[in-house]
């Protein structure tokens, strides 16, 4: 029992530190990667895109038709 006591000890000290380590840096490349700023720019624009007139009904009921299937 201690001998696996021991063996996890030492795991999760250095190898979980490296994998976390690795997935933090792929995260990171993932979100500034060349092709991302677009579909960023549209994320973060997304809740302005009526903010002049609301939504079409037609654009609406497509929208909440989508969300159901």
């Amino acid at each position: 029992m201690e001998d696996t006591y021991s063996f996890l000890r030492v795991l999760s000290g250095s190898w979980f530190l490296v994998l976390m380590m690795a997935f933090f840096i792929g995260a990171v490349i993932f979100a500034f990667r060349p092709g991302s700023k677009r579909v960023q720019e549209e994320s973060a624009h997304a809740i302005f895109r009526n903010e002049d007139t609301p939504a079409a009904a037609d654009e609406e009921a497509e929208r909440h038709e989508g969300e159901t299937r």
